[in-house]
């Protein structure tokens, strides 16, 4: 992490068209979700995309020891933060920063809880050493945040009962128990709905935000947008898809940065069978 910046984003983008080039099973799943949310883009723009993602995740990997081990005056020279007077205006009322999995979502939220203690919610690596230095990494710029595990239900809403923002992301598949199916990009998708459920138990607003990262070697534009309006409405899918058209607008403003790989439609309606191929087990 001691390598100047452009040198690390010039790395990350040959690590990155490695990836692309040895393909592999998150590869056709990112393959397949570009055609099921892009159905309409010609074929070769969408073989751009795809590689374009790719080179993202190539940078990704160097920019998370940026965001967990970089000094903060460092992280600050190549950070643009906008909109954070919304976070200001909340006062001592809790909020959701609905985010989506940017691939530069740990350099992003390290710049952002460098100036605004944050809390975060996320689902525990299975990797037990990975997941201490994931949970230290986040904490390491503010002491005060704490990190849930997505089963932290109560948790999560004694903590917005207290005042405090929390980092949520409800742009991935969690199964049917939790989750109704909205539309998404078109597509049925499994849609959870405790968004709806943290802003109204926990009277908390939703506040949008987007983090993505600029050409060239300029950084990162971090933004936290307005709050919602009149929401929720208290109708599950009405909430859902409303939730998925502001996560969709979020993915627009920089596709290529998304997470694609992740398999966003494996829970079907009963009796459709899921897009994706049956991953290979590793012999012994």
């Amino acid at each position: 992490m001691l390598l100047p910046y452009p040198v690390m984003i010039w790395l990350g983008k040959q690590l990155g068209l490695m990836l692309h080039t040895l393909g592999g099973y998150r590869y056709q799943i990112a393959e397949i979700n570009l055609k099921l949310c892009f159905p309409n883009m010609l074929e070769a723009e969408r073989q751009q995309l795809l590689r374009d993602n790719f080179i993202s995740y190539g940078i990704a990997f160097f920019e998370v020891g940026m965001g967990w081990w970089w000094p903060t005056n460092r992280l600050n020279k190549y950070t643009q933060l906008e909109g954070v007077e919304h976070l200001d205006a909340l006062e001592e009322r809790g909020a959701l920063l609905l985010a989506v999995h940017y691939t530069t979502l740990e350099v992003s939220a390290a710049a952002l809880s460098a100036g605004h203690s944050i809390d975060a919610m996320y689902r525990p690596h299975k990797n037990a050493v990975y997941d201490y230095l994931q949970s230290k990494g986040r904490r390491a710029r503010d002491p005060a945040g704490v990190v849930y595990p997505r089963e932290d239900i109560r948790g999560m809403f004694k903590a917005l009962r207290k005042g405090r923002v929390i980092w949520y992301a409800p742009d991935q598949d969690y199964g049917r128990k939790q989750s109704v199916f909205a539309n998404f990009f078109g597509v049925t998708a499994a849609s959870v709905t405790a968004t709806a459920r943290f802003a109204k138990i926990g009277n908390a607003a939703v506040l949008p935000f987007s983090h993505v990262r600029l050409p060239g070697s300029q950084g990162y534009r971090i933004t936290v947008h307005p709050p919602l309006e009149n929401f929720p409405e208290g109708d599950d899918v009405a909430d859902a898809e409303t939730i998925n058209r502001h996560v969709e607008a979020l993915i627009m403003k920089q596709p290529d940065q998304y997470m694609w790989v992740h398999r966003r439609f494996k829970t079907r309606p009963e009796g459709e069978e899921r897009p994706y191929p049956k991953k290979k087990k590793k012999g012994r």
